[in-house]
């Protein structure tokens, strides 16, 4: 089994609408895997078929080398789930639920609890109904994050966190990978929260993958923004393919550059004498919209 998730032309329609058109998905066992697309794209449809809380209407899916609608009930018991929005057993306390969630998932490890409810700031002696949203996602998380489960399922899971405690979501991510060699398959909005913990992204689109590959490989994708100051006026980059949003003051030039243009736009701007300049990769934001963009203009 050399994969965690393998999902291979999916297709899920309901009624008139094609939530999933030909899906493919793959996730390694071990990584943060980044889900991204906008509301609507099919990322939480995907999601619930994983949990095998939908039927596909055809195509092929496997979860832990099983099936997520025949073997439901096996692979609950090895996976965590945390959506956006959480509710919970208003009379229950937070230690109660965590406990809870934990037994359908075979278990908790006692010393990821305590520290995770102490990360996390979480007072588990309060009824759930007296919860904020924030204080209900920290309910989910432990629960999850302290299950002895070799895959976790996280859909939005940060929602309502502050910037604190979205810092030591990241973190326990981290960590729980590194140490536990956990698979974690991540749809998240925050573009900073998937830099910063994701091997691997698939970007969707109407409920086909766009583009799937690490960031670094993504990045070739896109351009590369470059300010540069000369001694004397670089003459030429107006004209040359690959340049774009051009901006220049004197001998001060601000551009963006295709992956392959790089090359020629330094010579040139080296020719004028560089007595300054700053080279910025693409954001996974830019990338984002870039590719977004690029999709959206290929279907029409």
């Amino acid at each position: 089994m050399s994969t965690a998730i393998d999902i291979r032309g999916l297709h899920k329609s309901f009624g008139h609408t094609h939530a999933l058109n030909g899906l493919d998905l793959s996730v390694e066992h071990g990584e943060v895997h980044g889900f991204l697309g906008p509301n609507g794209s099919g990322k939480s449809t995907t999601l619930r078929l994983l949990l095998g809380l939908l039927r596909k209407d055809s195509g092929e899916m496997r979860l832990l080398d099983g099936d997520p609608w025949t073997d439901a009930e096996r692979l609950h018991r090895q996976l965590a789930y945390v959506p956006g929005d959480v509710s919970l057993w208003p009379n229950l306390t937070g230690g109660e639920v965590i406990d809870l969630l934990g037994r359908m998932r075979g278990g908790l490890v006692e010393s990821k609890r305590a520290d995770l409810i102490e990360r996390f700031d979480l007072d588990p002696t309060k009824k759930a109904r007296t919860y904020s949203k924030g204080n209900r996602q920290k309910v989910a998380l432990v629960a999850a994050l302290a299950s002895d489960v070799p895959l976790l399922l996280l859909d939005e899971p940060t929602a309502g966190l502050d910037p604190l405690m979205e810092a030591t979501f990241r973190d326990v991510v981290a960590e729980s990978t590194a140490d536990d060699g956990r698979t974690v398959l991540l749809s998240s909005h925050i573009l900073s929260e998937i830099e910063h913990l994701c091997k691997r992204i698939t970007i969707i689109r109407d409920g086909r993958a766009v583009r799937t590959g690490s960031l670094t490989d993504l990045r070739h994708l896109s351009r590369t923004h470059i300010e540069a100051q000369t001694d004397t006026v670089a003459v030429g980059l107006e004209t040359m393919p690959g340049v774009h949003d051009l901006v220049t003051d004197g001998t001060h030039v601000s551009l963006r550059a295709d992956p392959d243009a790089i090359d020629d736009v330094m010579r040139l701007l080296a020719a004028a004498n560089i007595t300054a300049l700053t080279a910025s990769p693409p954001s996974l934001e830019d990338l984002f919209m870039g590719i977004y963009e690029s999709a959206g203009s290929e279907s029409r």
